[in-house]
């Protein structure tokens, strides 16, 4: 019965195709037990069953969320289900339809076209205003901020049941947490065009703002700056029907079963920053940044933490102590403050960059490193990848041990990007300024200011907090944890003297030596 009847039953072109999309994506293996469990081994799926799969109930709480948001969670369930399967019922072939138009392989803009057709049905059967206009895969229309804050919203929750482990925290009441993302709705702002002075960046407030963007100008930022967008919607759909062939229940979720922590912490690596970063990857780097993305619900250690100014102390030498010896992609967050421009001495400004590399630091005279990328996390969103032309990444130079003439010394401190002596991003050696100069000096990463209003000049600010994340596995936590101990073990050994080494005083050299000193013209009987 079920999909095994039908495809017996009806071998047509048109299925035989169908089957073949969904085998090519590896889905047909659990797509049949779970359209036989929602069938109950008839021919088709009732609409109702299909809503229920993809539904989530309303948690009790969602602070500091859109005032309709909890109204658009309600929704997604009838909404994806009628989007991807309209009938009533849906027999084999529709259900592989469906299936295949949200999760096969196609152009990233038409997945995200699919993505905006579900957010303006969501709207509509949630009775929430909606300005999108969608003809096809073409896109037109506008997005008010706070409708664009509630899509990235619904999108970061249904990533999260796509990524969260069966069962992740039982539920309890506890309430959604929803992140922060302002500063990826004024990324599209400011790609928009509707943002005039970026100064206005740290006083904005997405609620309130009237402004209106263009949607086909977000869905080219959005291509352009988060690309891992347009796997949400699939894999939310994937793992919802690939839970039910294993389970064969279809409960309706609750959108806090996952106990969702405060994301509100005391690090620079907020969840919101780190699923942004993760959005902006299409290597399986981006899927070390879950348990940062998703506290509670994925596991994640704080191992994952190699240097904090703010606890292991501020400059150069505690920094290294930190970070020597891990070979893997580091994630290194600067928090710092500048005077904006036009304002006093005293209206300084609180933004937060980052630089993710591909490997850990050396000890070198120069620029090293294969690739990298820039990040202005805060308060505007912004990503600049290798450009190609240059290869100088990164720069990590310490003082040499003992006292050593340097005709040409060179800088003392951490940079990334530019030259030596022209530096994009340059911390000096006691981690109490960091200087960020025109992408005109940098052909290392693409063009682009990382903090608003970045002028021409050199913008020096105080350094506030530094953190470096290792995202390279456990096998790079272990390697460094190895070489850590073979180091203590070595310094441990030159600190130990042994006496045996030693003979007696009188035959020593030493004395030998200062008996000269005190009396040299001393005759001395050579012993024979």
């Amino acid at each position: 019965m079920g999909a095994s009847a039908s495809s017996s039953s009806s071998s047509s072109p048109e299925l035989q195709e169908e089957e073949s999309i969904a085998t090519s994506t590896g889905s047909l293996p659990f797509l049949r037990p779970s359209f036989s469990k929602l069938s109950n081994d008839s021919d088709s799926v009732s609409s109702t069953s299909l809503a229920q799969v993809f539904s989530l109930k309303t948690p009790k709480s969602i602070p500091s969320s859109p005032v309709t948001f909890p109204s658009l969670l309600s929704s997604l369930g009838p909404s994806l289900s009628s989007l991807l399967f309209p009938t009533a019922t849906a027999t084999w072939l529709q259900f592989l339809r469906g299936y295949n138009r949200c999760c096969s392989r196609q152009p990233a803009s038409s997945s995200l076209a699919l993505l905006f057709r579900l957010f303006s049905q969501t709207c509509l059967h949630a009775g929430i205003p909606c300005s999108l206009d969608l003809d096809d895969d073409k896109v037109s229309g506008f997005f008010a901020p706070a409708d664009l804050l509630s899509l990235l919203s619904l999108c970061w929750v249904m990533a999260l049941h796509s990524k969260a482990p069966e069962g992740a925290g039982g539920g309890g009441g506890q309430p959604l947490v929803l992140p922060d993302l302002t500063h990826l709705v004024l990324s599209a702002m400011v790609a928009s065009g509707e943002v005039e002075d970026e100064g206005d960046a740290w006083d904005f407030d997405v609620s309130r703002s009237e402004k209106r963007m263009a949607a086909s100008k977000v869905h080219v930022w959005m291509l352009s700056t988060i690309p891992g967008l347009t796997g949400c919607f699939p894999e939310y759909v994937r793992e919802k029907l690939r839970s039910c062939a294993v389970s064969g229940d279809s409960p309706i979720l609750s959108a806090d079963d996952t106990s969702i922590k405060d994301g509100k912490d005391t690090f620079l690596l907020e969840c919101g920053r780190a699923w942004a970063i993760s959005l902006t990857l299409r290597t399986t780097l981006g899927d070390e940044f879950l348990g940062a993305s998703f506290p509670g619900a994925v596991s994640m250690s704080f191992d994952h933490i190699l240097y904090r100014s703010s606890l292991d102390g501020k400059g150069l030498n505690r920094f290294w102590s930190n970070v020597e010896g891990y070979n893997g992609s580091l994630l290194i967050l600067i928090s710092a403050s500048s005077t904006v421009p036009g304002e006093s001495n005293d209206g300084g400004r609180t933004w937060v960059i980052g630089i993710l590399t591909d490997q850990g630091f050396e000890n070198r005279k120069t620029f090293y490193g294969d690739s990298g990328y820039l990040y202005a996390i805060s308060p505007i969103f912004r990503v600049f990848s290798p450009s190609g032309k240059d290869k100088n990444f990164m720069y990590s130079h310490s003082h040499p041990t003992g006292k050593i003439y340097e005709p040409n010394p060179k800088p003392v401190g951490l940079a990334f990007g530019g030259t030596l002596g022209s530096e994009r991003i340059f911390i000096d050696e006691d981690f109490s300024r960091v200087t960020v100069r025109h992408h005109a000096v940098d052909k290392t990463y693409q063009h682009g200011s990382l903090i608003p209003s970045q002028g021409f000049l050199p913008v020096e600010a105080s350094l506030l907090e530094v953190e470096v994340w290792g995202f390279g596995g456990k096998a790079a936590k272990e390697q460094q944890d190895a070489y850590k101990n073979r180091e203590t073990l070595f310094s441990d050994q030159r600190r130990k003297v042994d006496l045996k080494t030693f003979g007696n005083w009188e035959d020593s050299p030493e004395k030998m030596m200062m008996d000269m000193v005190s009396d040299p013209n001393r005759v001395r009987r050579e012993d024979r």
